[in-house]
């Protein structure tokens, strides 16, 4: 498993995160060619710094705002109309649909700091055209890296005071707190805010899971530089890319939470449409089955598994978006045999194997990737049998030796 690691010993902003990935092998004109796609008049400027002795990559958005107003806070926008600035961009799906996501959470944590509805939010500094640069930037640069799981360390926030739209506030400003939940947090250093509105909600648009450094090979890494220089304490976000080896020919326990509900009054599209959002906001699976209620009325019964510390945001999703007024849930072990990827070779084109093996190493199952099956047929508008068998028999015949029980 590729991670992603980030070390938020002096916090983290956009900018910083920025350079980082820039710093970690992402090429600086994919996320030139970002900034341009969203049409807002911004560019992006990089520059190698000193933090403390270490060199590190700078990036900086230059906006109208800026150069008009002189500061950085830009122009009041509706959370409307950021998210169609993002949506009409020619940009790939995925990336759109994380940064409107991250857009979405600040939306949320505005409405609840101001107890207003969140139609009525209208973004200041976190809505200017640089943070909406920062985020779909970040995006675009993440998905560039491959990445399958965001780790970080615990966060330095910083302390002091920070000028905000509404006054001098403490660090962490409302926000910014409101966005990191229960994410472990300290603050050390010289007094300065040290995690960002921005900053924080990058980490929950990644996903991000708080956990020491795990065993893995590095491939890549790089400094991302902030703003200041602060004496004893380089300003730096450190970003460490590598590979997480599953452990080879043994089962694999874990824990998975369980979330079950029975709806009775929604739709096949609603109850689709809820399956798809448990999927793209981390659920392991999704199922569902017609069930045979009290009063002779037919429902379905909506299990879904999910890591343990999501269950909180499973539950929340399922109540916001189904009818269903309850839910159970609880935590059960699960074993799962070691699992890994092949590539092979058929006539049309490359198809990855997913394997899994016995302890003792003996293969237990191999089955072609259904998304890479398909776009070759697609592509070559061929049976999709055709090409699982191909994929089939080519892996057959460079098997390892080790049969299929």
């Amino acid at each position: 498993m590729r991670i992603g690691y980030l070390e938020c010993f002096s916090g983290i902003s956009g900018d910083m995160l920025l350079g980082g990935l820039v710093d970690a092998g992402v090429p600086f004109a994919l996320l030139e060619e970002t900034a341009a796609a969203l049409n807002v008049g911004a560019r992006l400027e990089m520059r190698r710094v000193s933090r403390g002795g270490l060199a590190a990559t700078k990036v900086d958005v230059h906006t109208p705002d800026k150069a008009e107003k002189g500061h950085e806070h830009g122009a009041h926008r509706s959370l409307s109309k950021i998210l169609e600035i993002i949506r009409s961009a020619p940009l790939p799906e995925k990336i759109k649909a994380r940064s409107m996501m991250a857009f979405q959470l600040l939306g949320e944590a505005e409405a609840k700091i101001h107890s207003i509805p969140i139609e009525k939010v209208h973004f200041h500094e976190i809505g200017a055209v640089d943070t909406i640069i920062d985020i779909v930037c970040a995006a675009a640069g993440c998905e560039q890296l491959g990445v399958e799981r965001w780790l970080a360390s615990p966060l330095n926030v910083g302390s002091g005071t920070v000028l905000c739209q509404h006054g001098r506030l403490p660090v962490p400003a409302p926000a910014t707190l409101a966005l990191l939940g229960d994410a472990p947090i300290y603050s050390a250093g010289e007094p300065m805010e040290r995690v960002t509105p921005t900053g924080a909600v990058l980490l929950r648009m990644l996903d991000v899971r708080y956990e020491p450094l795990p065993p893995m090979r590095v491939k890549t890494s790089g400094y991302g530089a902030g703003g200041r220089e602060t004496p004893g304490e380089p300003n730096l976000l450190r970003l460490i890319v590598g590979e997480k080896a599953e452990e080879s020919g043994a089962e694999k326990s874990e824990t998975v939470a369980v979330i079950e509900t029975v709806i009775d009054d929604s739709t096949p599209q609603l109850i689709s449409h809820v399956s798809e959002l448990l999927l793209s906001n981390g659920a392991y699976d999704v199922y569902r089955a017609n069930v045979q209620m009290k009063k002779g009325r037919s429902g379905v019964a909506m299990t879904v598994l999910c890591a343990p510390d999501l269950v909180p945001r499973m539950r929340d999703l399922l109540f916001r978006e189904t009818t269903t007024i309850g839910l159970r849930w609880r935590i059960e072990n699960k074993v799962a045999l070691a699992r890994e990827f092949v590539s092979v070779a058929t006539q049309w084109g490359a198809v990855r194997i997913k394997i899994a093996r016995w302890p003792d190493g003996r293969i237990a199952n191999a089955a072609p990737e259904f998304e890479d099956c398909r776009a070759l047929a697609t592509e070559h508008t061929i049976p999709l049998k055709k090409v699982i068998q191909a994929a089939m028999q080519a892996f057959t015949q460079g098997a390892d030796g080790k049969e299929t029980d």
